[in-house]
């Protein structure tokens, strides 16, 4: 057995009506002056109220800054730091999807690491002091930012997206609240839960994948791929928002613990110069990859494809590891993801830079369960533009 290691959130709470505990957690850390971090959407549709609400009857300080953008840039970071600057919160507060909860872990490390400049973060363990107390709550079930120690950011610099990997950026408490997720729309949904089932099915194949992973991993598996259609199709199903809340937190745990590959890799050139939402290019991209990867662990993928309930029985083992790939593209159909990146604005001549970037993240492909060329990820990319 090869030594893991296992970090989460240091408290979880997760269940419909579980925000009702976020006063009791908040005088819990000793919290006179919070900071909400959140996005214009999320305010919009009222969700940021119901975390103000009871903090200021609580008698504390409370500011809501909403300013957060989609795949945020480090400009974006910055700018809410300056705002934040000079100020004595003791604790802040992400509500939203990945974005949103990825700037307020950074940001609240930021107001005790002044001195550092935010792009000397980039890569792993390069955060010098924990920051101020933070309690991140998701409002979408996919990116499982609540529970991984990773921040990315889009670098305007080259159009790549970076990421900032540090214990430090582990929650005190994540509260995780399927109600919050009803009024996500069918796009939304089908984005972020195809994003959580990438984070469960590449962790589960990843070589740093462990048997504390594993169960993880393929029980999300197993609640993504049967519930997410209906919280697509049919998003005031409390019951399959709930198992879709549940499959997203124990991906996200999944995948903080032994990491993610190729789909990532090759996603983020995507985002960063096509600004495409990164939980459509990770499902864009996802049965591509794994069509390239099943031939590396035939046992670990028929696993797979008997988690999303393929019917494998009775098939060859190499028969049942490709039924997964069959079942992901077709899941992926079902609630509307692209299936060419020609969809998503990318031209021919694109690919050959796109394929050099993506070869540059060594941190996703070195745990990818086979080893990618610069020409196989160009291969793997041709395959997604024909869409075949």
């Amino acid at each position: 057995m090869n030594v893991s290691f296992f970090r989460t959130a240091q408290e979880l709470i997760v269940g419909t009506g579980a925000l009702s505990r976020l006063e009791e957690k908040v005088r819990e850390l000793g919290a006179n002056t919070v900071l909400v971090i959140t996005d214009r959407g999320v305010r919009q549709v009222g969700l940021t109220a119901v975390v103000e609400a009871p903090l200021r009857r609580a008698g504390l300080a409370v500011d809501v800054f909403d300013d957060v953008m989609p795949e945020p840039p480090f400009e974006n970071l910055l700018d809410l730091l300056g705002k934040a600057k000079g100020k004595a919160y003791d604790l802040v507060i992400g509500i939203g999807g990945g974005s949103a909860m990825d700037i307020a872990k950074v940001l609240a490390v930021l107001l005790t690491n002044g001195d550092t400049d935010v792009y000397d973060m980039i890569g792993i363990e390069r955060v010098n002091r924990p920051g101020i107390p933070f309690i991140l709550i998701p409002t979408t079930a996919g990116t499982g930012s609540e529970v991984t120690y990773n921040a990315i950011f889009t670098d305007t610099r080259d159009q790549v997206k970076k990421g900032i990997v540090s214990k430090h950026l582990l929650p005190k408490v994540a509260i995780v609240d399927p109600a919050l997720t009803l009024s996500l729309p069918p796009a939304v949904t089908a984005a972020t839960g195809m994003d959580a089932l990438v984070h469960a099915v590449e962790s589960y194949t990843a070589l740093r994948a462990s048997d504390l992973t594993d169960g993880i991993a393929l029980h999300a598996i197993r609640l993504i791929s049967r519930h997410l259609r209906t919280a697509v199709h049919n998003g005031q199903n409390l019951e399959a928002r709930e198992n879709m809340a549940v499959g997203s937190l124990m991906a996200g745990i999944s995948l903080a613990n032994a990491g993610v590959g190729a789909v990532h890799a090759l996603a983020y050139p995507l985002g960063g110069r096509f600004k495409v939402p990164h939980g459509v290019a990770n499902s864009l991209l996802l049965p591509y990859v794994m069509r390239y990867n099943v031939v590396a662990d035939l046992p670990k993928f028929a696993e797979v494809a008997r988690a999303m309930g393929e019917p494998v029985e009775g098939l060859s083992l190499r028969d049942a590891a490709e039924r997964t790939v069959q079942a992901l593209a077709r899941l992926a159909r079902d609630i509307g993801i692209p299936s060419s990146l020609k969809d998503v604005g990318v031209t021919e001549r694109d690919i050959p830079s796109l394929a050099e970037e993506a070869g540059k993240i060594d941190r996703l492909l070195n745990n990818n369960p086979r080893r990618l060329t610069l020409q196989d990820i160009e291969d793997i990319y041709r395959a997604a533009y024909a869409g075949a």
